[in-house]
């Protein structure tokens, strides 16, 4: 605990000031007396000092531990006070101070209370007036999000320095596509608000673009865009389409712009990695088909020029004819070979979407019914199974068949299942009773689809080679029934959403800052940075022990991020680890992580890195972080990163704001900051906590007159806890 020189100096000052009069007393005594009296003062004395210095002891101490009850009362209580009111006017707490201490500091307590309560009813006030008068804004920025979130390509908005500003959730999966430790950061370590778009894209190449677009702006162009094709370092191609965001007369415009009509720039992106392929393969095969037909209709005409001669034997002519033959026979295999391949293609490059398999039959049972009377039965269907489809031509070539069943055999009640097969997925349309002869599924499968009034240019057929699968209809004697089965793909699994990863307690993600617009890339260094204007990753571990010197190890690591003052909970890091040794069974209650848990999870050599990435260009917070970085550069010289960043330790910068509270754990300090503590020791939850008491600190070191990062830091080393050692 942190020494009180203060208090300490209360309790000793009372026997240090009897003790200093009463030698001073003794000296004035002993000078006033001659040498017999000296003798016989010393003879009378003597016996009696074990006495008179307990009597001492005795007095000093009653003496300090009524002036130590004093200092609490009168001094401590007031200075905790004032940080506890000093907490209270820095933030939005209104959680009301405990009565304690004198009858005095009792009153100034409860009239405290009164005015944080007034504030309370006051800034309700105003908020209801404010978020009346902002409501129109945020519908319009609700919707925005919903169109970003809705969008099919992915889309990503930066400003003129790179740092994103906004990104939509295809964003985000295109970016997981990209990173090469997809399963454990899940493309967090390439994007993200705030993050470098540089990380992915040559800056040259884009600064080539805008200046393309700058160009065109200054001659008059009304919508201006450039286009560029660029490869990732996973050997993925992207084309890019970047367009201006220009500036709303007023503004200011950031430090270095080219163009002050410019704020920033969006980017819409396309993979085109497998368009790449095939085009390549669609040439070739052109180009085969050319080079081997020249060759074939060199042979042709020189062949039918030798049939021009009257003279030729008829064996002669027979071989002859015979090259004819051959050489039109291959040039017909060749265009058969171009021609399947293009039909192919067409089929394969129709639009699919990934839509979960239950959804589809819900929708294709409400619209049978409505259209057809017929009841319709989901049975053994499977709810976890997503489909790759074209979603409306299936729906309608299952609409379709219910209804050819329903008129033409009066069936009244279906089923549709969904089953796993493999790597594909069988649904069923299921009746009983009437069973169907071959030619009569035939004539369905190549008949256009005519559902309702409407009448497609589409078969059944075409359907089914849309989506690369089979049809096919079978009986089932021992049920009495007939089903019509299609063979369908299901969804790759590195294109299905995470919405655990996208949605953690709210409705849509926020994945857009528009106050980022005015952040700008300064030369100047970190340490002279405002603490507002940084970007931070904020962190947490939780380990085998307490000793990283002796072997314990990290068995999760969960990190989140802090951009322009906000706390973005979407942008989040959490990995259990391998620690490759046994887990203390004491430990166990702590953390919660059984042995079990972390068995066949990435050892921290495959961790370490993508977490790397992750924190990379921002600043480390932590609480007590000595002993959570004492761990990571451990790792350093095994996983071939160093954090080098610089780092801040809520612990310290609590230490310094309030140094009269009696403790500084994290759940001490949220409870001063009315933060709620949720998941508790793990490591994502105490990341969440501390990433919101550094949010209510940094106001609170404002007023200290601690604004820059170097300022931070200077100040957290000036405390007690700063001598901490792992």
């Amino acid at each position: 605990m942190k020494i009180d020189w203060r208090e300490v100096a209360v309790i000793v000052a009372p026997g240090a000031v009897l003790a200093i009069w009463s030698a001073a007393v003794a000296a004035v005594i002993w000078a006033t007396l001659d040498a017999p009296e000296r003798a016989a003062l010393g003879t009378l004395i003597e016996p009696r000092l074990a006495l008179t210095l307990m009597l001492w002891l005795m007095l000093s101490g009653a003496l300090g531990a009524v002036l130590r009850m004093a200092y609490q009362r009168w001094v401590a209580m007031p200075a905790r006070l004032a940080e506890q009111v000093q907490a209270l006017a820095g933030s939005n707490n209104q959680r009301e101070i405990a009565l304690q201490g004198s009858a005095e500091v009792q009153a100034l307590t409860a009239a405290v209370n009164k005015l944080v309560r007034q504030r309370g009813e006051l800034r309700a006030d105003i908020e209801h007036k404010v978020r009346d008068a902002s409501r129109e804004i945020e519908q319009e920025r609700s919707r925005l999000a919903a169109l970003m979130s809705e969008l099919t390509q992915s889309v990503v908005v930066c400003n003129l320095d790179g740092r994103i500003l906004l990104y939509n959730a295809r964003a985000r999966l295109q970016f997981r596509v990209l990173s090469q430790s997809p399963s454990l950061a899940d493309g967090a370590e390439l994007i993200g608000l705030g993050r470098s778009i540089y990380a992915v894209f040559d800056r040259n190449l884009v600064a080539h673009a805008l200046e393309s677009v700058q160009q065109r702006l200054q001659r008059g162009v009304a919508n201006p865009s450039a286009q560029f094709v660029t490869g990732t370092r996973g050997g993925q191609l992207l084309r890019v389409q970047l367009a201006p965001v220009r500036a709303i007369p007023g503004d200011i415009p950031s430090p270095g712009a080219v163009d002050v009509s410019l704020n920033g720039f969006v980017l819409m992106l396309d993979n085109i990695t497998r368009d790449f392929a095939e085009q390549s393969q669609r040439d070739r095969m052109l180009h085969g088909l050319t080079e081997g037909s020249r060759a074939s209709l060199g042979n042709l005409q020189a062949a039918v020029e030798m049939l021009d001669f009257p003279d030729l034997d008829a064996k002669t002519r027979e071989r002859f004819q015979c090259v004819i033959r051959d050489e039109v026979n291959a040039m017909s295999q060749r265009i058969r070979e171009l021609d399947t391949h293009t039909t192919q293609m067409l089929k394969t490059r129709w639009p699919m979407e990934d839509m979960l398999g239950a959804d589809l039959l819900a929708a294709a049972a409400r619209r049978i019914e409505t259209l057809y009377g017929c009841r319709v039965a989901l049975s053994e269907v499977d709810a976890s199974l997503w489909l790759e489809v074209d979603s409306f031509s299936l729906l309608q070539a299952l609409v379709f068949l219910a209804g050819r069943l329903t008129e033409d055999y009066a069936i009244r009640s279906v089923q549709l299942r969904l089953a796993a097969a493999g790597s594909r997925a069988h649904l069923d349309l299921v009746w009983s009773g009437q069973a169907m002869t071959t030619a009569t599924v035939s004539s369905w499968e190549h008949e256009p689809m005519k559902v309702g009034a409407d009448v497609s240019s589409l078969t059944v057929r075409d359907v089914v080679e849309r989506h690369g699968g089979e049809f096919w209809c079978e009986c089932e004697r021992e049920r009495d029934e007939t089903f019509a089965r299609f063979l369908l793909p299901l969804a790759g699994k590195h294109e299905r959403l995470d919405t655990k990863t996208f949605v953690r307690g709210d409705s849509r993600p926020e994945y857009y800052d528009f106050d980022l617009f005015r952040a700008s890339e300064q030369t100047r260094e970190l340490a002279d940075r405002k603490l507002t204007d940084l970007s931070y990753t904020v962190f947490d571990t939780e380990t085998t022990g307490l000793d990283p010197s002796k072997g314990d190890e990290i068995i999760q690591i969960g990190a989140t991020r802090i951009v322009n003052g906000k706390l973005r909970r979407q942008e989040c890091f959490e990995q259990l680890v391998d620690p490759q040794r046994p887990i203390p069974t004491v430990s166990i209650p702590i953390h919660g992580i059984e042995p079990a848990m972390v068995a066949g999870q990435p050892t921290i050599a495959a961790v370490l890195p993508t977490f790397h990435a992750f924190a990379h260009d921002t600043v480390l917070v932590g609480h007590n972080v000595a002993f959570d970085m004492r761990f990571l550069q451990l790792k350093e010289e095994r996983t071939g990163v160093r954090f080098d960043q610089p780092v801040l330790d809520t612990l310290l910068l609590s230490a310094h704001v309030h140094p009269q509270q009696e403790s500084h754990q994290l759940e001490a300090i949220a409870e001063r900051f009315d933060v709620a503590v949720l998941g508790r020791h793990s490591a994502l939850g105490d990341a969440m906590v501390t990433a919101e008491v550094f949010l209510k600190l940094i106001p609170l070191l404002a007023e200290k007159g601690i604004h820059t990062l170097g300022q931070a830091r200077d100040a957290a080393q000036q405390t007690y806890y700063a001598r901490i050692r792992y």
